[in-house]
């Protein structure tokens, strides 16, 4: 065992998030292209409405606000807009993130930031020479913040991937496949800013006291030797000024959704499944109500037309409640009745064994019937325009589901899946879902996990969207349900 005191040494320097070079210059590059972007946005908005909209309204506020004067509005304003893209985390050091995640921070700190300057305007009671100028400047400062950060990540991928700017010299040790997937990985893309310049199996002192300033980075892959080894090791880096890092040995069981917090002065390590967290949670519940709160009010004629259709020809309720388990919870998924009542709930499941040699899922727990002998006509017609599944709007609105997420399992199906199954119980199940606009009635059940778990560990709102477009785009085009 390491000794605690020297444990305690130890863990404080390697948990410090280290930031590369070339990342540190272009981050702070990017705080005076964002305000030189955002001048020019106003300069735009400005030209557009004096200059070229001119001839379509007349501009009367030119003599109160000449060009100098607004100008400088616009550089007081830009730093508004510079405070809030640095609270939505676009100057963060720590994390890399991708163009459309960063393009969204963009549009909603500069939201943030012409909100702003409303409630400014508007508490000191001021009428503003221009509402067009306030809409046109927020619109431009979005395109041109963006055309600029995308200028910067290029000339950023140029500098490093062409002229090795502010690389880092990486010593790698590491004798698995963790350690060669790596080294794969840093070789075939040098935009990443690292550079091994030796690959050891084992740590070796002598030779690395001897590369010297050669160096910049120390990267243990493979922390299972022995404890003394590695905390000599870690001594030299901080004696000789160079950065150490690990690859927790729990990596096989890591996800790349992870927090770093401390309890106490120990660092701990989160492992997460999923980012969906946070606001992002909060902000998909806020789309969840709104959404399926007009969906209930925007179909009730479709409703009430569709249960008279039900009642008139079968007897038995107009919806069916069939139990669902979403996360870890059970509930009462609420559909159109579309099979005739046999159950007391007034359901046909009690015929299901009768007709298992009919069972077209052979490949897993599921079961799904073409020409289901227990719809009726009207549920046939409901089942293939999706028109069955509407009243779920309402699970939606309890917040029993989500809009999307995997598909809602029964009780029986769950009580037969494998352990690699299971994690599509991660999160709250959707009344649509990914699986579900790539063809769920057809995709054999392991694939059908394999999507699911694509969204719950890739989710993003806009990845919501899109299912949500392509579920309304299957409606109308698709009537293959079964």
């Amino acid at each position: 065992m390491i000794p605690w005191n020297r444990l305690k040494n130890v863990a404080g320097h390697v948990t410090i998030y280290v930031v590369k070079k070339a990342d540190l210059f272009f981050n702070v590059i990017r705080l005076p292209v964002d305000f030189g972007m955002l001048m020019l946005a106003g300069l735009a908005a400005y030209l557009l409405r004096t200059q070229v909209l001119a001839s379509l309204r007349p501009v009367y506020f030119q003599l109160n606000l000449p060009l100098i004067t607004y100008l400088s509005l616009v550089a007081v304003v830009s730093l508004v807009f510079i405070c809030t893209y640095a609270i939505s985390g676009l100057y963060s050091m720590k994390i890399r993130i991708g163009k459309a995640e960063e393009f969204l921070k963009v549009i909603i700190a500069s939201s943030a930031g012409i909100m702003l300057v409303i409630i400014f305007i508007f508490l000191r009671q001021a009428l503003f020479n221009s509402r067009f100028l306030v809409l046109g400047a927020w619109i431009l400062a979005i395109l041109f913040v963006g055309l600029g950060r995308l200028l910067v990540r290029y000339f950023q991928h140029v500098a490093v991937t062409r002229y090795d700017f502010g690389v880092q010299r990486v010593v790698l040790i590491g004798d698995d496949a963790v350690a060669q997937g790596l080294i794969e990985q840093l070789t075939q893309r040098p935009s990443t800013g690292y550079r091994i310049i030796a690959h050891w199996n084992t740590p070796q002192l002598e030779t690395l006291a001897a590369l010297g300033d050669t160096i910049d980075e120390v990267l243990l892959v493979t922390p299972h030797y022995a404890d003394l080894t590695i905390v000599d090791l870690v001594d030299f880096c901080h004696e000789h000024h160079i950065v150490f890092k690990f690859v927790p040995n729990l990596y096989q069981t890591l996800t790349k959704h992870l927090d770093v917090d401390t309890i106490g002065t120990v660092p701990v390590i989160e492992l997460k499944r999923t980012p969906l967290d946070g606001w992002g949670k909060v902000f998909k519940r806020v789309v969840d109500i709104v959404v399926a709160g007009l969906g209930l009010i925007i179909l009730s004629p479709l409703f009430l037309i569709v249960a008279i259709l039900i009642k008139s020809e079968t007897s038995g309720p107009v919806f069916i409640r069939q139990e669902r388990i979403s996360e870890k919870n059970k509930f009462l998924l609420l559909k159109f009745r579309s099979m005739i009542a046999v159950d007391p709930d007034g359901s046909a499941d009690s015929l299901k064994d009768s007709l298992l040699n009919l069972n077209e899922r052979q490949s897993g727990p599921l079961f799904k019937i073409k020409s289901d002998p227990r719809v009726t006509k009207v549920g046939r017609f409901i089942r293939r325009t999706r028109i069955d599944e509407f009243p779920q709007f309402w699970n939606v609105l309890k917040g029993d589901i989500s809009l999307v997420g995997p598909r809602p399992h029964l009780p029986n199906e769950i009580s037969h899946y494998e352990k690699h199954h299971k994690k599509v119980l991660a999160i709250k199940a959707g009344a649509t879902g990914l699986a579900q606009v790539s063809g769920s009635s057809d995709l054999p059940f392991d694939e059908e996990v394999t999507l699911d778990s694509f969204y719950i560990e890739n989710w993003s709102m806009g990845m919501d969207f899109k299912i949500i477009f392509r579920t309304i785009f299957k409606m109308l085009h698709d009537h293959s349900a079964v």
